[in-house]
């Protein structure tokens, strides 16, 4: 066995643990709160329910007199299962289902955000560090790190008064026109890509920056190592060292960070989300959280800690590609 798949290992034996205990976590901080779930609900729907009704209640959300290490066995078999159970804010459907829907937007616009801003940051940062003391070095900087200073949420108000509500050339909210059909076809797809143009530009604009400079510091550190210099003393084309020597390396601590923005995507872009009325899981996290939904909060929470523990996963395997001196 090379060390290569050694490292791998390890590693997925380590997120294996943290998996493991995120689960428990999720499984034990609700039960140590004052009141559940079924009693919230019971509370809500007082004299529509009868009285014997809470003890169901108990029941289909797996708060059941059983002991708490049956009750924790019960709960792992369901998870394992793609059983989250039944969502309070929106009783009767289940959680998996408004988690898959939400999910699909998310990916959507905070996903697709987050690629354009770290893929035009990286080049960004890459460029002006070769071409440092140059005036796009003297302008770029400046002017991202302004934008990017701003709080997320002001930015995003600011966007969509202009262009959204005083010029009208966007939508104010929502995911997509109502006079669309949901589907695979074209206007829907137009349509959803016209209302995520304002909530996705604000979150490249906020996010730009701090890749660019993050490209632009790590990359000036790399041009002043021996082996730029003595790529230079060869007589290699100068894209060649910019791309395949400096970039390549000065890139591996961004794409660490990329591997945990893109665990987090999943988390939504919480603040946007709200502002824009966008369907996320920022915003049905907000829901759940204000319904005190419990089932609803464990199954966002898992789906995050999962995405964010497989997108660190990735980013090892991808950086034994990207840097051969952990293959050794």
């Amino acid at each position: 066995m090379n060390q290569s798949l050694k490292y791998l290992l390890r590693r997925l034996g380590f997120y294996s643990v943290a998996a493991w205990a995120a689960l428990t976590l999720n499984f034990f901080i609700p039960r140590l709160m004052p009141g559940d779930p079924a009693t919230i609900i019971f509370a809500r729907f007082r004299g529509k329910l009868k009285p014997e009704a809470i003890n169901a209640l108990r029941e289909t959300f797996g708060l059941t007199d059983e002991p708490l290490l049956g009750q924790y066995w019960s709960y792992l078999k369901s998870i394992f299962q793609g059983d989250l159970g039944i969502s309070i804010a929106y009783f009767p459907e289940p959680v998996n289902g408004i988690i898959y829907s939400a999910l699909l937007w998310t990916i959507f616009l905070a996903g697709t955000s987050l690629v354009i801003s770290f893929s035009l940051g990286t080049l960004l940062g890459t460029i002006i560090s070769w071409n440092r003391g140059k005036k796009l070095d003297s302008v770029l900087p400046p002017v991202l790190a302004f934008l990017g200073a701003f709080p997320y949420f002001w930015l995003a108000m600011a966007v969509l008064y202009i262009f959204g509500f005083k010029l009208g050339w966007f939508p104010l909210g929502h995911a997509y026109s109502q006079e669309v059909t949901p589907g695979f076809n074209i206007s829907f797809l137009a349509s959803a890509a016209y209302h995520a143009i304002l909530p996705a530009s604000t979150m490249i604009l906020v996010g730009l920056g701090g890749w660019m400079l993050s490209m632009r510091n790590t990359m000036i550190t790399t041009l002043g190592t021996d082996y730029i210099t003595f790529a230079h003393s060869k007589g290699l084309p100068s894209r060649q060292i910019m791309l395949h020597y400096a970039a390549r390396n000065a890139i591996l601590p961004n794409f660490t960070g990329f591997g945990m923005a893109l665990g987090f995507v999943l988390s939504g872009a919480l603040l946007t989300e709200i502002i824009f009325s966008y369907p996320g899981q920022g915003y049905l996290l907000l829901q759940a959280v204000q319904a005190q939904d419990f089932p609803l909060m464990q199954g966002l929470f898992m789906t995050i800690t999962f995405a964010v523990l497989a997108a660190n996963w990735l980013v090892d395997i991808a950086i034994i590609f990207l840097d051969p001196r952990t293959r050794k």
